[in-house]
């Protein structure tokens, strides 16, 4: 049996519920210990670091054991019921911790704060704090209203809130990868998502202040940055420009700066600084960001581009503003301007009302694509939604794993198929570390977001590039020695 590659699962299914880790300030110390632990995408996991960061300054410590913390918070993620399920699960287990120190601090903070926000605490009566996406700031004062007694709730969304002027401590302890949010919200109204009502509104973050968060990481030994945004094509930033067109009149005109140009900016800090982003949307992406992405060999030719399905009628329930001509009209220009250039996908099966037909649909379309990765779920409902409040959830649980199964075997044939093409070719690696299963291993992604695995030499080591000759393969990873 082939092991399915799935992007940057080592971020998103084997990190849930890591904890975050800082070093201790001892200069602001207020003796009290943080414990804060993440579910979701790696926007939580980015908005995890933002959260430590605001507690550190009043004076919080991080500690890996919530047993002997004073405050304990979840970051969730509410994109699908099991997800929801799991944050339940898990703050049973902090009873125990509860009940042995009553004066235990319980947040929940993210996306399924924001959607149950209030209702939380009548929910679950271990929970002191419900904390929205766009209200970290207040995090100290509500923590000290329920050292007063008081439950505490902020779930307030922002059409301004991006967090720019805060340096986010970093989860991500080998100092080689980062994430850096470029904005925040969401103004797409997908059918099946929760997202804007969790996240609120689109803004993007000044691109000075991104640039300047980029060079610092590049600085302090960082050599791979993540650009971070719901839909980072539909990246904008208007500043105002002074000019002069006489010597009498003075104009102010509006400079703009598009994910294109913020790409370019980005791998202009320096060769050696990869980038990469996550995630773009079909209906936005332009020629020009394809065109930077060619332009630039530290910008990695790789790109997440969700269908979701490959049917042009539940593209429309799904509200996606796409057909199945106009995605495939991007995977052409893919092809033609970045010929290397890795796609992965998100596919969602038994959506509302689909038929036998319209799934073979999105099987077509993956031959037709033949995706390195893909996310792949069953749809799952999502209260409050607007396909929960127009369409009935019709397809039956058996039919949608059936179609699922489906989907999974598909995508193993084409992981194994574009693993194999790269055997026989050099591929430039950043080195993150030691492999998972042995020390004399090193292993690291390629320009495509491939993981690769050699043996470990003299004369290279964590933070630096290797050209690596890929002698065979799997279907999620690349064999090869250093050349």
């Amino acid at each position: 049996m082939m092991d399915l590659l799935i992007p940057d699962k080592t971020h998103d299914e084997s990190r849930q519920g890591e904890a975050l880790m800082l070093k201790a300030e001892t200069a602001k110390n207020n003796g009290r210990k943080l414990y804060i632990e993440s579910y979701g995408c790696a926007m939580n996991f980015s908005d995890s670091e933002i959260v430590a960061s605001i507690l550190a300054e009043s004076g919080f410590e991080t500690t890996p054991d919530y047993s002997i913390a004073d405050v304990i918070f979840i970051n969730t993620c509410s994109i699908r019921e099991n997800a929801e399920q799991r944050v339940r699960n898990r703050l049973k287990e902090f009873t125990v911790a509860k009940v042995k120190n009553p004066g235990l601090v319980v947040g929940v903070l993210g996306c399924m704060a924001e959607r149950l926000k209030s209702k939380f605490l009548e929910e679950e009566k271990l929970v002191d704090v419900v904390v929205g996406p766009d209200a970290y700031r207040d995090l100290p004062n509500l923590i000290d209203q329920v050292d007063g007694g008081q439950k505490a709730v902020n779930v307030l969304l922002s059409r301004e809130e991006t967090y720019a002027d805060i340096s986010p401590v970093r989860l991500n302890s080998n100092g080689i990868n980062a994430f850096v949010s470029i904005m925040r919200g969401c103004d797409n109204m997908c059918s099946f998502c929760v997202v804007p009502f969790t996240r609120g509104r689109e803004r993007s973050r000044d691109p000075q202040s991104i640039i300047a968060e980029c060079q610092d990481l590049f600085d302090k030994g960082y050599r791979e940055v993540t650009l971070l945004g719901q839909n980072v094509d539909s990246y904008k930033w208007k500043s105002k420009v002074e000019g002069s067109e006489s010597e009498v009149i003075s104009s102010v005109s509006e400079a703009e700066t598009n994910f294109a140009n913020l790409l370019e900016m980005v791998a202009l800090i320096s060769p050696d600084l990869r980038v990469r982003f996550s995630t773009s949307h079909p209906k936005d992406i332009t020629d020009d960001v394809l065109y930077a992405i060619n332009k630039y060999d530290n910008i990695c030719n790789y790109i997440h581009l969700p269908v979701q399905s490959g049917n042009s009628r539940i593209l429309d329930l799904m509200n996606r503003t796409y057909d199945r001509e106009w995605y495939i009209n991007r995977i052409d220009a893919i092809r033609r301007i970045i010929p290397d250039c890795a796609v992965s996908t998100d596919v969602i099966t038994g959506f509302c009302s689909e038929t036998d037909e319209e799934h073979k649909e999105t099987v077509s379309m993956m031959d037709y694509v033949k995706y390195d990765f893909a996310y792949m779920f069953k749809y799952s409902e999502r209260p409050g939604t607007l396909a929960a409040k127009r369409y009935a959830d019709d397809i039956p649980e058996e039919v949608k794993q059936k179609r699922l199964s489906e989907i999974v075997a598909k995508q193993q044939e084409y992981s194994f198929y574009r693993m194999q093409a790269r055997i026989g070719k050099v591929e430039k690696v950043l080195i993150e570390g030691f492999s998972k299963k042995s020390d004399k291993d090193y292993c690291g992604r390629s320009d495509q977001n491939a993981m690769v695995i050699f043996p470990v030499g003299e004369g290279y080591k964590p933070g630096e590039y290797v050209n690596v000759l890929i002698e065979r393969s799997t279907s999620a990873t690349l064999i090869g020695r250093v050349v």
